[in-house]
């Protein structure tokens, strides 16, 4: 890929040059850093086919909507490009993002707490995660999705990040549904702030074998630091985003810690010498750690969630964490 430097010396592949898209606000930075082990990297093809799965949900989404024949898109102004028939999006003023009305995401799986708890809906907890609002919120979120889940998955496997991804989804959409009742969530964005939160901890229970740590921990603490603080905006689920990157976080350590190098090499080692551990203690400290918060998480939450238990009357100042009101927006309407 575009950036990698790879060279062999010694026996290991020195790999540098890791770049790192930020979820859904636009924002690209560049994570260096230099890791030395002896794994060859997987053919990626699980995430371009969540890319391709993604737009072609939206693709049925906007064939669903057929904008020209709905009544309301006539009181509120023309469709857009309507030379593509009935894949046109809705008129600017009931969606700017180019994409379907509310009404289709809701009859198609988006997530809202009317839905999901008093309904039984709760498949709409993972359906939200291939909707999109519009062209603009689908590309944000392909294009991070590229370059933040194709080099994992080269790095981890389809197996541990295709559990990554969805698992951050679902995390998300539980502690959004928690704290917000009033409106409809869509999107990928908790996945991918999982994989942004996997990269932190992936970063700390391999912190032993990467040099540059200090650049690498501070340019992704930057980047994690912008988005959420972008999700503070109006019309913004940062509740998703801050649910899936604790799920991410707490995945990354039961699932992404790398062996240590001694027990990479013991193919190699003369007949005797004493096999190092497969892991340090500390990361089988991080791994059994994180398997309890999350098996106690998600059970509390969900348990929580489908008794009907507001979030926001257990954390009264929560809702500061998805919008921040101020003299140019009002977050009742968020």
């Amino acid at each position: 890929m575009p950036g990698d430097d790879i060279e062999n010396r010694g026996g290991g592949v020195k790999r540098s040059g890791n770049n790192s898209n930020a979820t859904g606000s636009g924002y690209t930075s560049s994570l260096t850093y230099m890791v030395e082990d002896t794994e060859t990297q997987w053919t990626s093809w699980l995430v371009p086919m969540f890319v391709v799965a993604n737009i072609a949900v939206f693709v049925v989404v906007m064939y669903v909507n057929n904008c020209p024949k709905q009544r309301h898109a006539r009181l509120v102004g023309k469709c857009v490009a309507r030379f593509l028939g009935r894949f046109s999006f809705e008129p600017l003023r009931e969606n700017p993002l180019f994409g379907p009305s509310s009404s289709t995401l809701k009859k198609l799986g988006a997530l809202e707490w009317n839905k999901v708890v008093p309904k039984h809906q709760g498949w709409r907890l993972v359906t939200c995660i291939w909707l999109h609002a519009g062209v603009i919120h689908l590309l944000a979120n392909m294009l991070s999705l590229v370059f933040i889940g194709i080099r994992l998955e080269q790095q981890f496997g389809f197996v541990r990040i295709g559990i990554l991804y969805l698992l951050s989804g679902f995390g998300g959409s539980v502690l959004s549904t928690l704290f917000i009742r009033n409106s409809i969530s869509v999107g990928a964005s908790g996945a991918l702030f999982g994989l942004l939160g996997a990269m932190l901890s992936e970063l700390i229970t391999n912190w032993t074998i990467y040099t540059n740590k200090a650049a690498a921990l501070l340019t992704l603490l930057v980047i994690i630091a912008i988005n959420l603080a972008i999700g503070i905006l109006p019309h913004v689920d940062n509740f998703a985003h801050i649910g899936g990157f604790l799920s991410g976080f707490l995945l990354g350590f039961v699932l992404l810690p790398r062996p240590q190098f001694g027990w990479l090499e013991r193919q190699n080692l003369p007949a005797g010498t004493r096999l190092k551990s497969k892991y340090r203690p500390y990361q089988y400290v991080l791994w059994l750690v994180s398997v309890v918060l999350l098996v106690v998480g998600f059970t509390v939450a969900l348990v929580m969630l489908f008794r009907g238990e507001n979030g926001n009357e257990h954390c009264h100042w929560c809702h500061y964490l998805s919008c921040v009101p101020t003299s140019r927006w009002n977050c009742s309407e968020n």
